[in-house]
């Protein structure tokens, strides 16, 4: 439905400076009158009680995006074709079961609604951010804005401070009017609880410490009949930094490295992916989620670790020696699991992978990757069947890089839209992607 949409915009968080922030604002633009599309004139903001209600209702989510460059010396044409790149590839990998149905619907459509060239070439009037400390922007060496916000710690493990993009300053560089008063700016709290905004992309250099997490994210807890539990949240991103704040909704900040390409980008949304699981935000994703992505080898086979990420990063530690066996060597032993028949694998490990980052193994192992939870297989098993990196080799082109190929293809496996799943209690498993934006 074109035009706007009122609300009343309550947001609990402070700022900085302990102000509270709320009051009336309109809604965004052009919201679909079609329910079976989110964003739409009934819900348009991350963690809407609606999103649960109408979980199986809905057809298609189109989140909106800002995309912001500090990265000085990429231009925006680049940052623009990587972010379309980036949103192409999600959509892609939200196809249940593409790799065998061509007509199987995209349901994660990203639309970028501003780019916001924050390059100190760029900078709007000569601008310059609160609490961007360290040297000025001539003097600096990682190649990043004299506005992107950074800690005041000399060797930070992680530069940005989260806390400087939600400020009354930052808003100004963001540039979203505030329709309510003539020359002020909605600040990231306002955005998110508006639903201006639904995820946040920035682009940084990478040239020392990590400028930033590959994803930030704060998420709305819930409880087992997937209920928002008031006043609960917790830290669900890959990796967690203090300086965030809690906006009282769910909030995602991605970080994408310019020099590299949407395979990479993709990386980081699938760690994301382990993390918000692992977070246990909501109860009925963690736990078929820590199945589908092996999460769970000490439940499943009493090793003293829960996945294969406990292996030393540059060590060709598992094995397969034969069919139906596993053999996995950590801290100087080796640990077997049998009879094993992998699932989904995780990001650094398809199934049948020797190593962290294997998309080589001359292994073919038997998996249940693409029958999960189908429970078509011999007794109401899920039917198992031989995989090997041909199985993701034609996703080359869509992520090239990193674990890109793997992870189009793994992401296709998840129970998606139409999904012919069953869950614990033999129902029809809810489509995952939803859960993103609870």
């Amino acid at each position: 439905m074109a035009g706007w949409v009122r609300v009343v915009v309550a947001v609990v968080a402070v700022g900085r400076a302990g102000a509270q922030v709320g009051g009336e604002l309109p809604g965004p633009r052009g919201l679909s009158g079609d329910v079976s599309v989110w964003p739409n004139v009934e819900s348009w903001r991350n963690s809407d009680p609606w999103l649960g209600e109408h979980h199986g209702e809905i057809r298609e989510m189109r989140p909106r995006v800002v995309v912001v460059n500090f990265a000085n010396a990429i231009g925006m044409a680049a940052v623009r074709e990587h972010a379309e790149g980036v949103s192409r590839a999600l959509a892609e990998s939200t196809r249940w079961h593409g790799f065998a149905d061509r007509d199987a619907p995209a349901f994660l459509r990203y639309e970028v609604v501003k780019y916001v060239d924050l390059r100190d070439d760029a900078a709007p009037n000569g601008a310059v951010a609160a609490g961007s400390a360290g040297a000025p922007a001539g003097e600096r060496t990682d190649g990043n804005s004299s506005l992107f916000p950074r800690k005041a710690e000399a060797s930070p493990e992680v530069v940005c401070d989260y806390a400087g993009l939600y400020t009354e300053e930052f808003a100004r560089l963001l540039g979203f009017s505030d329709p309510r008063e003539e020359g002020a700016y909605l600040d990231l709290h306002e955005l998110i609880n508006a639903g201006y905004v639904h995820e946040l992309w920035m682009y940084l250099e990478h040239e020392g410490p990590w400028p930033a997490l590959e994803v930030a994210e704060l998420k709305q807890r819930y409880d087992e009949g997937g209920r928002a539990v008031e006043g609960e949240f917790t830290p669900a991103g890959n990796g967690h930094d203090e300086t965030m704040p809690w906006s009282g909704r769910t909030f995602r900040i991605a970080f994408f490295n310019p020099r590299r390409g949407v395979g990479c980008a993709m990386e980081n949304f699938g760690h994301g992916l382990e993390w918000t699981a692992t977070s246990g935000a909501v109860p009925y994703f963690s736990r078929a989620f820590r199945e589908f992505a092996e999460l769970d080898l000490d439940a499943r086979f009493g090793l003293p670790f829960d996945s294969l990420y406990a292996v030393e990063a540059d060590e060709e530690a598992v094995s397969y020696p034969e069919e139906g066996v596993m053999e996995v060597r950590v801290g100087g032993e080796t640990h077997r699991a049998a009879p094993y028949v992998a699932i989904g694998g995780n990001v650094h490990f398809p199934p049948g992978a020797r190593r962290h980052y294997d998309l080589e193994s001359p292994h073919a192992v038997m998996t249940t990757i693409e029958h999960y939870r189908l429970r078509d297989g011999e007794g109401g098993e899920d039917l198992a069947t031989p995989f090997d990196a041909s199985r993701f080799a034609a996703y080359g082109g869509v992520a090239p890089d990193c674990m890109g190929p793997w992870l189009i293809y793994w992401r296709q496996c998840m129970p998606g839209l139409g999904n012919r799943c069953v869950d614990d209690e033999g129902a029809a498993m809810k489509n995952w992607w939803p859960f993103l934006f609870y």
